[in-house]
Formats: structure tokens, C-alpha cells, sequence
């Protein structure tokens, strides 16, 4: 039996990348795509998700647009005010392929998201790879929500690597009391997928010539979107012509999890200091008397991933 899985967006490359890859893999039955304001603002995510998902033919699965700013902040700091070396346009570019034919659904994520887990039958996994807006406020509408949920995968965070900050990563920066509000919901399983791992995944350049190469349309989008990460990471990474894909790694582990090595801690987010604000505060002691609350990755493998991303975008099998 495959498994249920929702993805929560803020399309960008790495974002399409892995919803290709929840969309086209065998093993997995993507019920539907939120998106959510982060990498661009909201009608770009939904747009981007849209393209991608006729693209490579699953214009089947639902998109719902969900929420424009922060659930606290009244001054969102969006995307457009972070020059991201990760190849997305900040100010709102759309993805190189061709405009949606399809429409994003009239209902609302967060609606889709209450009715979804309250009405399920069967556990679903939730991968939210953006700002964790539409998740957080779910649950402030339905705590009892986790129960419908088997596992969370989140892209996000950083220990001893970040970007948006010296202390930060950006998808839990964009929106840190939603993201605080999700590690303490109480989620039975919860997988951290945090900077510190996704630098490890690198995708090469010879990798995207493969995809390409393939003629499929996942493997021609895939070979795009990476490329174009490759480009903007040039000298920033420790293996030359290659980038993290970050999003992809969460979507692989639900087909592979040794894909990743993680950790068993606890896990909050600062929301109050201005030096730290946005920061994953993760208590590595070895003598921590706190319950540990998430399991954190600090280690990808990349060949793993290469090798999974070639197998489903150059085969594009369902």
C-alpha cells in the first residue's frame, strides 16, 4: 500500500524538485499540495506548484492556496528581502517551464488541511518544506489534528550550518512561532530535516546532464531547476559544479530513510532575541534531562539520493 502524503510549499526549484518526486515515485499517494508565502510570495508558490504538477502529467492532484503572511508577525521578512543563493528569484520569477493550464482549488490549505486529517481513514504523512504557516494554524484550529498524522518530515532549520542569518535558517526565520508551534504539537513522530544535512545531498551537474539526457519531463524539469541551483551556489559549497537540492532530501526519506542519520532531541525555536530570532535550538548534551521531541538529521547521503532521483525521473514510472 503506498502512503498518503500532503506537501506544504513555497515553490521554488528545490520545492518543485520534490514534488516531482512525491508526485511520479510508486510508493507514494500524494493526496494533495498546499502552498504557503516563503522563496516567493503566495501566487508565485501556487503558481510554480501548478506548473510543475501539468508538467509532468499529475494535474490530477489537488493544489490548495493557503496563507500570505506569518500567523504573528505583522511585518512579514519575505524572501524579497533576502537575496537567497539557492537560485529563486526572490522579487517572484516563475519556474522555466510552461504557464499552468490547470487552477488551484477554490477551498482554502488550512480548510483542506482540517477536513483532510479529521475525515481520514487511513494516518497521512505531512512534509511541509516551507514556513510552517498553514500547519501551525491547523492545529490552532484542531489540536487533536496529530492524531491523523503518522509522521511530519520538515525541511528546515540549522545547527551548525544556516543561511538567512548567523543563527537561522529561513523556512523556520520566515515564521517561527508557527514553527515552534509545530515541534510542540505533540506529533507522535516528527523527522527534522535541517541544513546541517541537506548540505551533504549535493547534486552534481554531471547528475543533471543524466536527467536531461533522459527526455522525460521530470528529468528535462529536474535537470533545469538544479542547474540553475548549481549556478547560484558556484564557490559556496565544498564540491564543485553541484548544489543541495534541500526539499528533495525530506520526499527520498519516505521512500528511503537510511538516506539520512539522525538523532533522537529536543528541539525549539528562539522567537524572542533579535541576534537569534528564527533559530533551531537543539539540546545536543549528552546529560539533557529534556524529552526529546524530534528526530534531527545531521547527515545525507548524496549518492542515495542521485541514484533515487535518476531511477524516478528518467523511468517517470507510477
Amino acid at each position: 500500500m503506498s502512503r498518503k502524503v500532503i506537501l506544504d510549499v513555497d515553490t521554488g526549484t528545490d520545492d518543485a524538485v520534490a514534488i516531482m518526486f512525491a508526485a511520479l515515485h510508486s510508493e507514494l499517494d500524494l493526496v494533495g499540495v498546499t502552498t504557503v508565502t516563503g522563496n516567493v510570495p503566495l501566487e508565485n508558490t501556487t503558481d510554480n506548484t501548478l506548473r510543475v504538477l501539468d508538467w509532468i502529467g499529475r494535474s490530477d492532484i489537488p493544489v490548495f492556496a493557503g496563507l500570505a503572511r506569518p500567523i504573528a508577525r505583522i511585518g512579514f521578512p519575505s524572501a524579497k528581502h533576502f537575496e537567497r543563493d539557492s537560485g529563486d528569484d526572490p522579487h517572484g520569477s516563475s519556474l522555466p517551464i510552461p504557464e499552468p493550464r490547470s487552477v488551484r482549488q477554490d477551498t482554502g490549505a488550512v480548510e483542506f488541511l482540517v477536513e483532510t486529517l479529521r475525515s481520514a481513514t487511513e494516518q497521512i504523512t505531512l512534509v511541509p518544506v516551507g514556513p510552517l504557516s498553514n500547519i501551525a494554524t491547523a492545529l490552532a484550529i484542531d489540536p487533536a489534528l496529530t492524531d491523523a498524522v503518522d509522521e511530519v518530515v520538515i525541511m528546515g532549520g540549522g545547527h551548525a550550518v544556516t543561511n538567512v542569518t548567523a543563527s537561522a535558517e529561513f523556512n523556520i526565520w520566515a515564521d517561527p512561532e508557527a514553527a515552534n508551534m509545530v515541534l510542540s504539537a505533540g506529533f507522535s513522530r516528527l523527522t527534522l530535516v535541517p541544513l546541517d544535512a541537506t548540505y551533504q545531498a549535493l547534486i552534481t551537474r554531471d547528475t543533471c546532464a543524466r536527467l536531461a539526457k533522459s527526455g522525460t519531463p521530470a528529468g528535462i524539469a529536474a535537470s533545469r531547476f538544479i542547474s540553475r541551483r548549481i549556478d547560484a551556489y558556484d564557490g559556496t559549497v565544498t564540491v564543485s559544479d553541484a548544489a543541495p537540492v534541500h526539499d528533495v532530501v525530506c520526499t527520498a526519506y519516505l521512500v528511503q530513510p537510511e538516506i539520512i542519520t539522525t538523532r533522537s532531541l529536543h528541539v525549539t525555536v528562539d522567537t524572542t532575541s533579535s541576534l537569534t530570532i528564527g533559530r533551531t535550538v537543539m539540546d545536543t548534551r549528552l546529560n539533557s534531562t529534556q524529552e526529546p521531541n524530534a528526530n534531527v538529521a545531521f547527515s545525507a547521503a548524496p549518492q542515495l539520493l542521485t541514484d533515487l532521483l535518476l531511477d524516478v525521473f528518467t523511468s517517470q514510472a507510477k
